[in-house]
């Protein structure tokens, strides 16, 4: 994934598509950080770290999107919004609603979840087989749901 967000960044930079750059450098520079982050703990940088990341990093711009949005700040919003896209493009496709009620179904019927207790074993193995894949918030609230009753 590095290195194909590397490669992208040199086609932009050659076609001079500024905004593209600016977006994959920032990409660049969270990954160089978590690196840093890694090395000081004496871990490596996982490609499910990665893709946490890039999660992170939409989540985040999601919600500058919306408060620019209620701001009034158009410029602003499309700005967030393609780079939005741009970290998008580098995730695995997004599970369905359907696909993650069955995935969350499929991981408590494993697991014998029975009650709210359950709740951090059946998202912790939702992460472990969905990461990148799955927007944990909202899936929590689903395991919340189908742990609930």
């Amino acid at each position: 994934m590095r290195e194909k967000i590397t490669s992208d960044l040199k086609t932009a930079m050659k076609a001079g598509d500024r905004a593209t750059v600016d977006a994959l450098r920032m990409i660049n520079a969270a990954l160089k950080d978590k690196d840093i982050e890694a090395r000081g703990a004496g871990k490596t940088v996982s490609e499910d770290d990665v893709l946490a990341l890039l999660q992170k990093m939409i989540k985040s711009r999601q919600e500058s999107l919306d408060i620019y949005e209620k701001n009034n700040r158009p410029e602003l919003a499309d700005k967030e919004r393609f780079e939005i896209g741009t970290i998008s493009s580098y995730l695995p496709s997004q599970l369905s609603e359907a696909e993650v009620a069955e995935a969350i179904h499929a991981a408590v019927a494993e697991l014998g979840a029975t009650s709210i207790k359950d709740m951090g074993k059946v998202v912790a193995a939702l992460k472990a087989k969905y990461t990148g894949r799955m927007d944990f918030g909202k899936a929590s609230a689903v395991v919340k749901g189908v742990l609930a009753g």
